[in-house]
């Protein structure tokens, strides 16, 4: 099935990028990537809705994979990819659509609802609840990753050691884990990685390969700006209020579950604050990349979901 996926490039804001697409369904469902991914990431998902009838969209965002570098990096934030989405949208002539978003793709995902309710029948999220929810970040490390990856020039110089391939896996195998990725003082986050750790066995020496010839395109230099070093910039838009239906799939082995604070701002049903139609699906042995770890769970949690709305 992954050959009848078609790619194209579509032009978005004086950005050419990367569009993956499969099925030809009336109503579309538009999937956001996170990090360490690109549209690829969403294989089993883009086929099965597509199976399913819907038409699936997955996309690299700017300065990821095969879309374009923006000309100055450094001052976008995921400010800039809620209006590249809307975008898209207009590109593509969907006046509606179901989002699906991953990881910071969640944030996104919230963000661009909270904005444009009217251009989504339905939001989908896994890993990342919603609201800027106090994380309790003065209880972690200053080892912690993302930590780490917001100063300038640190994750560049950790990376810069390893053929790109070395990076995708060790930060794919890290992330996999429940653990919350922490270094100490005389460790980058790279020296975290254990070279005999096989990698999960739901990810393989293609995906890998498929990764690694992505980002050897693009490199970090965008990754590393959206999300982590532009988390701190207020883009004006305040606490963030989700008013589409939404679900969240929260694998419970997810390492951002064992951020300080996390798991009981989602189990005490906090979220509904900011989203007040919000329903929430722990996958018990879900990990940070549970879409591709059990994806006809992932695939019949989203389908059941979009089926019951109306667009």
């Amino acid at each position: 099935m992954m050959e009848k996926i078609q790619h194209s490039e579509v032009e978005v804001k004086g950005l050419k990028l990367h569009v993956a697409e499969i099925g030809t369904g009336s109503k579309a469902v538009l999937f956001l990537h996170g990090f360490p991914e690109i549209w690829y990431t969403w294989k089993h998902q883009l086929i099965a809705v597509a199976n399913a009838g819907y038409r699936a969209i997955a996309f690299d965002f700017r300065g990821y994979g095969l879309s374009q570098q923006p000309a100055e990096p450094e001052k976008e934030t995921m400010h800039d990819l809620v209006h590249e989405i809307v975008g898209l949208l207009d590109a593509l002539n969907i006046t509606k659509a179901f989002l699906v978003g991953k990881d910071f793709g969640a944030i996104v995902a919230y963000r661009t609802a909270a904005v444009h309710p009217e251009r989504f029948g339905a939001v989908i999220t896994l890993g990342i609840p919603p609201g800027s929810y106090a994380v309790q970040n003065h209880l972690l490390p200053k080892g912690f990753y993302v930590t780490r990856w917001q100063e300038p020039g640190r994750a560049e110089a950790d990376f810069g050691r390893f053929p790109v391939k070395s990076v995708i896996r060790n930060i794919y195998t890290l992330f996999s884990k429940s653990e919350v990725p922490v270094a100490a003082d005389d460790q980058e986050i790279m020296d975290l990685f254990n070279p005999s750790t096989p990698l999960p066995p739901w990810f393989s020496e293609e995906d890998l390969a498929t990764y690694a010839s992505l980002y050897e395109k693009s490199g970090f230099r965008y990754a590393l700006q959206v999300p982590y070093r532009s988390l701190k910039v207020e883009t004006g838009l305040g606490e963030v209020k989700v008013t589409n239906p939404t679900l969240l799939i929260m694998g419970e082995k997810d390492y951002v579950f064992m951020f300080p604070g996390t798991e009981d701002y989602i189990r005490s049903g906090a979220a509904k604050n900011v989203a007040p139609d919000l329903e929430i699906t722990y996958i018990p042995e879900g990990s940070h990349f549970v879409h591709e770890q059990v994806p006809d769970k992932v695939n019949q949690l989203i389908i059941e979901f979009i089926d019951k709305q109306s667009i």
